[in-house]
């Protein structure tokens, strides 16, 4: 299929995406960055609302589709070297974080001490939870291939959980998605990747909650209240993604949660130098 001039003169990268910078109409602050695939940057410029190709599920997601919070496209600019986009847009709702804040870029590298750490700067403005409503485990929850975590939407009916526990519901649901086509869930596409790219996802999400309880750290209630509780509730998101990714890393091997929690049991009682030195 031939481009138009305007698409060919483009450098997509060998998978045929480029980096898509979205960038606030009025203040000029960076919201996001997505990919973009020549269909995704046409349907954008036909549409002016921001379209994206999500690596991770291999197909178009249109900002907003499931949160409601569209990006409507004022401006499209090409780097000189033409292999990055950036769009001028007005984002609805003023969240384009799946965290709900404002940006994805919320951490800013402090400098001030003697080690560099990163310190979570925006508040959420919004619940995930209340952004998202699935039906499924990560149904087509948007993801945008950033720096930011996936967001990761159980969708679990909460008033089950005194006839069946939560983890026993996302046993059942995480062994659905190991039959399920690769491009109808976020969980379904990692089985297809394999292993290693759900190990991946382990270690990424930990090194997350690791930055989180850091940030947490260094907040104090009694001088800022808010940041203090926007600090804790990123530290329960980020641990709940690591608790999540690895239970899809033990129903890789068939193992249910159960298991994990028999031994948690077995453990009660026993002296921790005594267990370990039993092994």
């Amino acid at each position: 299929m031939t481009l138009p001039a305007w698409l060919a003169a483009i450098k997509f990268n060998d998978d045929g995406l480029i980096p898509a910078i979205a960038q606030d109409h009025k203040s000029g602050r960076i919201l996001m960055m997505a990919w973009m695939n020549a269909e995704a940057l046409q349907l954008t410029a036909q549409t002016q609302t921001a379209v994206y190709f999500s690596r991770s599920r291999a197909k178009l997601w249109h900002k907003g589709e499931s949160s409601g919070h569209t990006q409507t496209v004022h401006d499209i600019r090409l780097d000189c070297d033409a292999d990055v986009i950036v769009l001028s847009v007005t984002q609805a709702g003023g969240i384009a974080c799946h965290t709900g804040r404002e940006s994805c870029f919320y951490q800013r590298l402090d400098l001030s001490g003697q080690t560099p750490e990163w310190q979570t700067v925006d508040k959420v403005l919004k619940d995930p939870a209340d952004i998202y409503h699935s039906n499924a485990v990560t149904n087509t929850t948007e993801t945008n291939d950033s720096t930011t975590n996936d967001a990761v939407n159980t969708g679990i009916d909460q008033t089950q959980a005194d006839k069946t526990s939560i983890l026993q519901q996302l046993d059942r649901v995480l062994v659905e998605r190991k039959l399920a086509d690769a491009d109808s869930s976020y969980v379904a596409s990692l089985y297809a990747k394999g292993l290693n790219k759900i190990l991946e996802k382990v270690g990424e999400e930990s090194t997350e909650s690791i930055i989180a309880a850091k940030d947490f750290a260094n907040c104090d209630e009694n001088k800022n209240k808010a940041q203090y509780d926007d600090a804790r509730h990123e530290l329960i998101y980020e641990v709940a993604d690591v608790w999540f990714h690895t239970l899809v890393g033990l129903a890789w091997f068939d193992i249910e949660s159960d298991a994990v929690l028999n031994e948690l049991g077995r453990r009660f009682g026993l002296s921790g130098i005594d267990e370990k030195a039993a092994r």
